[in-house]
């Protein structure tokens, strides 16, 4: 199912065919250097935990969840986005994005996340998004800081979020916007 479409980039539901893509994703280091300090994800975990989780999130909440994101010219698997409740915060949607390397510098990220950042405000109803990062993953705040996203608060993730890492390892940021503030900046 096809979530949503940009100009360059197509949103469409995971299925477990997109196993062996999170996979590649996940065991980049780079990738993953702001997310678990370069540890890749095993397919195990894919496979009986994340992402029966990601189709019960489709089940429950159809215009909720993670999206892989593709090339519409080429169908090339880029990345992927989520809209998802909070998981630290209650009442609020959160914007998630990874992308392949090779998609990086591109807009990509930019450009989906402000479609998904939409979508929540319309056809969700959302009425704050949110979005969190480590506080030196500089790259992921811009696109944050792009899509109108506003800096709210500096946190640190607990321990069972990023697990054996000291304190200032877990420093992070939180960013958001709410449905008014969305309304006012749009042309």
């Amino acid at each position: 199912m096809i979530l949503l479409e940009t100009g360059r980039l197509r949103l469409r539901r995971f299925t477990a065919d997109d196993t062996d893509r999170l996979v590649a994703l996940d065991s980049d280091p780079q990738v993953m250097r702001h997310i678990t300090y370069g540890v890749p994800t095993p397919r195990a975990t894919y496979e009986e935990l994340i992402l029966p989780r990601w189709f019960a999130i489709y089940a429950e909440t159809p215009l909720l969840g993670y999206w892989a994101a593709e090339g519409r010219a080429t169908g090339a698997f880029l990345g992927w986005f989520h809209l998802r409740p909070d998981r630290i915060d209650e009442g609020e949607q959160e914007l998630g994005y990874r992308f392949v390397r090779t998609a990086w510098g591109q807009g990509f990220a930019t450009e989906g996340a402000r479609a998904v950042i939409e979508h929540g405000f319309t056809r969700v109803g959302a009425g704050k998004i949110s979005a969190r990062t480590l506080a030196r993953n500089f790259a992921s705040q811009r696109v944050m800081q792009k899509c109108g996203l506003a800096f709210e608060k500096e946190f640190v993730y607990p321990q069972g979020v990023i697990a054996g890492r000291a304190e200032h390892e877990r420093a992070a940021v939180k960013y958001s916007i709410t449905r008014p503030d969305w309304l006012a900046c749009r042309p």
